[in-house]
């Protein structure tokens, strides 16, 4: 019976998961793996690669520490009033991310809602509208979803914690800072690895809100593949070779958070 309840998540896992990676690690060696050498022959790709890890590290490390600060206060809520904000928090999930890209520009772009609102008391809109086209208006659109899943991830072992170990070292003179460093992280720290790899998993892989952000403008990974499928001089075999790479990172970066995660005791 088991087995048969795994059947349905196994052809899921084959058919979109196995199968198309298959098919890409073929297309990757199709001209006996020469792609890989031209791959590394690219000073495109380093420097995609470079943006990447960038993005894929500050982006996710912000989204943590906004999301935890969140999760801590959700964790305070009464129930009703809990389950009514996470409702609102997660409703960016909802959205894929052309659709965040394309809010984005309306509310910071050039001609955006607070880019005018700005220009009326003396800012200047050309640097207002620009900053959401720059890599670092990039890592804020991206943090825009990479936040909720923070919260999803946190706010259950922080909800789970025992505040009476907080009562009693505030009572032996602890302070608020320190007795948040010292007795909570430590015991929640598996929650927040974990989704810092998790979304910094999806920062990495990002498609969409780069492209109709920044276009080619932002060197990323993503980009850098997108650009060797359609431009003139498509190299398809590259464009696998890239996608291998970025499905390595992907997958590094997840399995680093499930070997943190905590064993399940019998």
């Amino acid at each position: 019976m088991l087995a048969a309840f795994a059947v349905p998540g196994s052809v899921v896992l084959g058919l979109f998961f196995l199968i198309p990676v298959c098919a890409v690690l073929v297309g990757a060696f199709a001209d006996g793996g020469s792609a890989f050498g031209r791959l590394a022959g690219d000073p495109v790709f380093w420097n995609g690669l470079r943006g990447t890890m960038v993005l894929g590290t500050v982006a996710p490390l912000f989204s943590l520490v906004v999301g935890f600060c969140v999760a801590l206060a959700l964790a305070r809520f009464a129930p009703g009033l809990r389950t009514a904000a996470l409702i609102a928090i997660s409703l960016p999930l909802t959205f894929s991310g052309l659709i965040v890209a394309y809010g984005f520009i309306l509310l910071l772009g050039r001609a955006g809602f607070v880019t005018l609102l700005l220009a009326k008391l003396g800012f200047d809109p050309a640097v207002i509208g620009g900053f959401i086209f720059s890599p670092v208006g990039l890592g804020l659109a991206y943090s825009y979803y990479l936040v909720p899943r923070v919260v999803l991830i946190v706010l259950p072992a922080i909800s789970n914690f025992d505040r009476n170990q907080m009562l009693a070292s505030r009572s032996l003179g602890a302070g608020s800072f320190r007795t948040l460093t010292e007795v909570m992280l430590p015991q929640i720290l598996p929650s927040l690895i974990a989704a810092y790899c998790l979304t910094a998993a999806v920062a990495v892989g990002a498609y969409g809100t780069a492209l109709a952000l920044a276009g080619t403008q932002v060197n990323i990974l993503p980009l850098v593949l997108y650009s060797k499928i359609s431009e003139t001089g498509t190299d398809l075999p590259a464009a696998s070779a890239a996608s291998i790479v970025l499905v390595a990172i992907c997958a590094v970066v997840v399995a680093i958070g499930e070997a943190m995660r905590p064993q399940r005791k019998s």
